[in-house]
């Protein structure tokens, strides 16, 4: 089997020369993997976007590190490496190794869907790569990669040994002109049907990976998917902002009474029912299509509640203007849910907005469930599964908390 000739790039890199100003140099030598343009004293002429930057200490001559410049991008420099190497096919190949090594625990569970490449976490910013069953999923949200890309997808493909690779586009690579690659092109193998079926912890799902949200699914929560249906058995169960149904599904298999899957989406509901019948479960599976704060208002009035709430919004905050209303919504979220959870059930509150601080989306769930008069007790904070290693700081965006009430 070959690659299309689609993932070659007319492109050669070059070197380029580089120095930081302090505060720059001092963020790289930390292991942060953002440069950005106005930390940059000095660069070669004519850079372009997915030139190799080596970056010099500013007293002493020598490399601290390697990443690659973005002209598209206030962050003109998103690193690879600290310290220095010969960027070539060998280069990421030991890299993806190494990533694929930080998984093998989750695979000696049954499952065969996971993270391989989470950007720069695993030293591929801009860049993921989501296995599900035989297919991997290559999402790009930069122009860096494209000189790379052929060796960067054999590298993948020889290590989670995919029968399939499919790439992804963000918008702007979408736009861009710099390549012939199309959102949801198969660039290696066949692909029968754009829907995947793979399963976690046991549990079988589906993802869209041609038109699906990403990569066609949400591999992060699968901890919190098991943990939540280990709570659910012959109890009744609320999932809100359901998407496809993953804590409905894992809640169905674990033998919860009647599950409730809410969404703003109808075709995503749709989904959340087929995953649902892809395992064998004696519940019932009833879902609600609407806006989930109107929806719980109107449960609230109809004096409905449920053994386990799971409250799993999209991000609130993709902007730094944006922070404050997150707050307040998380706020909310937190009180409908309350009002919801039966005597004795679980709340379960997450957040994806990364610039919502974990310790701040814990106490804004705390300080508004004291306000509720329940008694209740923090059980359990958690954060990425473990094919989501985080290492710097915007890395870590998932968050998820567990109130158990008493009365």
């Amino acid at each position: 089997m070959s690659f299309s000739s689609k993932v070659k790039s007319k492109f050669t890199p070059k070197n380029l020369a580089v120095k930081l100003s302090a505060k720059g140099e001092h963020s790289v030598l930390k292991g942060h993997p953002w440069v950005f343009s106005n930390s940059i004293t000095k660069i070669s002429s004519g850079a372009k976007t997915g030139d190799l930057a080596i970056i010099f200490g500013k007293h002493k001559n020598k490399v601290i590190g390697l990443g690659l410049y973005d002209a598209n991008s206030p962050i003109s420099i998103k690193m690879i490496l600290l310290g220095s190497s010969e960027v070539n096919a060998s280069f990421f190949l030991k890299n993806i190794e190494k990533a694929f090594v930080k998984r093998k625990e989750l695979l000696k569970t049954n499952t065969n869907s996971y993270r391989l490449i989470f950007g720069e976490n695993d030293g591929f910013p801009g860049l993921i790569a989501d296995v599900y069953n035989t297919v991997l999923v290559v999402k790009l949200y930069s122009e860096i990669w494209l000189p790379y890309l052929e060796s960067i997808l054999e590298s993948l493909q020889k290590i989670s040994k995919a029968e399939t690779i499919v790439i992804r586009l963000s918008r702007s690579l979408q736009k861009s002109k710099n390549h012939q690659l199309k959102d949801g092109e198969v660039v290696y193998g066949e692909l029968e049907n754009e829907i995947i079926e793979f399963v976690e912890h046991n549990v079988k799902f589906s993802a869209n990976v041609i038109k699906g949200h990403k990569t066609g699914y949400f591999l992060d929560h699968r901890a919190n998917r098991k943990q939540v249906g280990e709570f659910s058995k012959s109890k009744t169960v609320l999932d809100v902002f359901s998407y496809a149904g993953g804590f409905s599904v894992h809640a169905l298999y674990n033998g919860a009474t009647e599950v409730t899957s809410l969404d703003i989406s109808k075709q995503a509901l749709e989904i959340a029912i087929e995953n649902g019948k892809r395992n064998n479960y004696s519940g019932k599976h009833v879902t609600i299509l609407g806006d989930a704060f109107e929806e719980l208002k109107r449960l609230i009035i109809k004096g409905e509640t449920f053994d386990v709430v799971v409250i799993d919004p999209p991000s609130f905050a993709k902007q730094q203007s944006e922070i404050e209303l997150a707050k307040k919504k998380y706020a909310q979220l937190a009180e409908l849910g309350e009002k919801l959870t039966a005597k004795n059930g679980l709340l379960v509150l997450a957040s994806c907005s990364s610039r919502v601080l974990a310790q701040s989306f814990f106490d804004i769930n705390t300080q508004t469930l004291k306000k509720q008069k329940r008694v209740f007790k923090n059980i359990m904070n958690t954060q990425h599964d473990l094919d989501h290693p985080v290492t710097f700081p915007e890395g870590a965006y998932l968050k998820c908390g567990y109130y158990r009430f008493t009365n």
